[in-house]
């Protein structure tokens, strides 16, 4: 991983809407890197660790607490810790200078903005296995970066440039899907080279998690059918990683769950209570969380339990989930089931991951609203502390802030001051 923690911000880019240039004095110069395949597989390596390194200002670390301080999925546990703290009161204590939603802003408009370039100029590869791997590479980051920011923000710019148009959630959905199937045809048409494979940072599997993402983003853009399809071409028995060392660093262990100073999950059923509650001798619950922790220790397992543990870009379970709700929101009820009990049954040992709930079948009512609500309860288990518990519980209709039993204290987040303040394009904020 040393590949990956030389490689910071490549380029001097223009942020969204913004006419700031984030500059990095050490970089080759915008020509140097754009027109060979090296520099492009180097800018390609700066996307991941944009994306995931980092600590604070990575956008793993920052979805991860913008999802679950805003519905009790993690707790904070030094207020000192303002911006956290803020976001678990939420409402109106979220304004738009907020450091957390900032820096997923911030971080995802880079990230978009160089995959956007390296897309522009994946042509200046001459090797077409070498090109298909870059655009496979940028492509996925890209999505990664959109689909973050549709799952926080009600609008966000697709481009940069002054003044840049905000477009609505849908739209950077549709997007991405849309760039992440036109990867996929050239990489099925061109598999990746070994020069590209030799360069690029380990971890990710290109065909994979090109599906994964195609599905994840198609089930909350409400295309089911084609969300059912792309998570079925997912090879469950393959792993795609972020990989991390002690120099580029696992950001949750090494801000949170390493520690008991800033945030931990909220109790040993992961702050979920009534109907969405887990059940009494779920195998997962002791993969995510310790029931008994010490003083010292966090409460917090999952995938944050050291600087270099790896962190899945996307489970099993949750491309199981995926099938199962759309095939619900589809009313192919006996479908759902299908995909639904193969997460309730799977034992550890079944998992890549061992993350295996070892439960009997659902037993419940078979109808639309009582299978829903099953996969919910287990999309909050299965993908425990990976940013998805708000755009879910938004989703899915729960009590939101204001009502009665509300599940979550925002909806959707303020745009940070850094953009409006640079951007006449940017709209109102919503109000909660």
């Amino acid at each position: 991983m040393k590949k990956l923690f030389f490689l910071t911000a490549l380029l001097s880019l223009t942020l969204g809407a913004c006419n700031k240039e984030y500059t990095n004095p050490s970089s080759a110069n915008q020509t140097q890197v754009v027109t060979s395949s090296d520099g492009l597989i180097t800018l390609c390596n700066g996307l991941q660790y944009r994306y995931t390194t980092g600590g604070l200002l990575s956008v793993l670390y920052n979805a991860t607490a913008l999802g679950g301080l805003s519905t009790r999925e993690l707790n904070v546990l030094n207020v000192g810790n303002i911006e956290e703290y803020n976001v678990s009161l939420g409402a109106g204590n979220v304004n738009n200078s907020n450091g957390v939603v900032r820096n997923v802003w911030t971080q995802c408009q880079l990230v978009r903005a160089n995959a956007d370039l390296v897309l522009a100029n994946a042509g200046n590869a001459p090797e077409a296995g070498t090109r298909s791997g870059i655009v496979a590479y940028a492509s996925i980051f890209r999505a990664l970066a959109l689909g973050t920011l549709a799952e926080f923000f009600e609008q966000a710019p697709l481009v940069t440039g002054d003044n840049a148009p905000f477009v609505p959630r849908a739209q950077l959905l549709t997007d991405a899907v849309t760039q992440l199937e036109a990867a996929a045809t050239q990489l099925a048409a061109t598999p990746v080279s070994a020069d590209f494979t030799s360069k690029i940072v380990p971890g990710l599997d290109l065909t994979n998690t090109i599906q994964a993402l195609i599905a994840r983003y198609s089930l909350e853009a409400g295309n089911y059918d084609k969300a059912i399809r792309a998570a079925g071409q997912v090879d469950l028995t393959k792993k795609s990683v972020f990989n991390f060392d002690d120099n580029t660093r696992n950001p949750i262990f090494e801000v949170a769950f390493g520690n008991r100073n800033v945030f931990e999950p909220t109790d040993a059923n992961l702050g979920l209570t009534g109907a969405l509650a887990p059940t009494a001798g779920d195998q997962r619950l002791p993969f995510l969380v310790r029931a008994n922790p010490t003083p010292t220790q966090n409460r917090g397992l999952a995938f944050y339990t050291a600087n270099n543990a790896p962190i899945p870009v996307y489970l099993p379970g949750e491309m199981l989930l995926i099938q199962a709700e759309a095939n619900a929101r589809l009313n192919n009820l006996p479908f759902a089931l299908l995909s639904l009990n193969r997460v309730l049954t799977k034992t550890p040992a079944q998992d890549i991951y061992g993350l295996g709930a070892a439960l009997p079948a659902y037993a419940g009512a078979v109808t639309t609203d009582a299978v829903l609500l099953e996969i919910l309860r287990n999309r909050n288990i299965e993908l425990a502390f990976q940013g998805f518990r708000l755009p879910d519980s938004r989703r899915f209709g729960r009590p939101g802030p204001g009502t009665t039993g509300a599940e979550r204290n925002r909806t959707f987040y303020p745009y940070p001051r850094t953009e409006r303040e640079n951007n006449s394009s940017t709209p109102a904020d919503p109000a909660i």
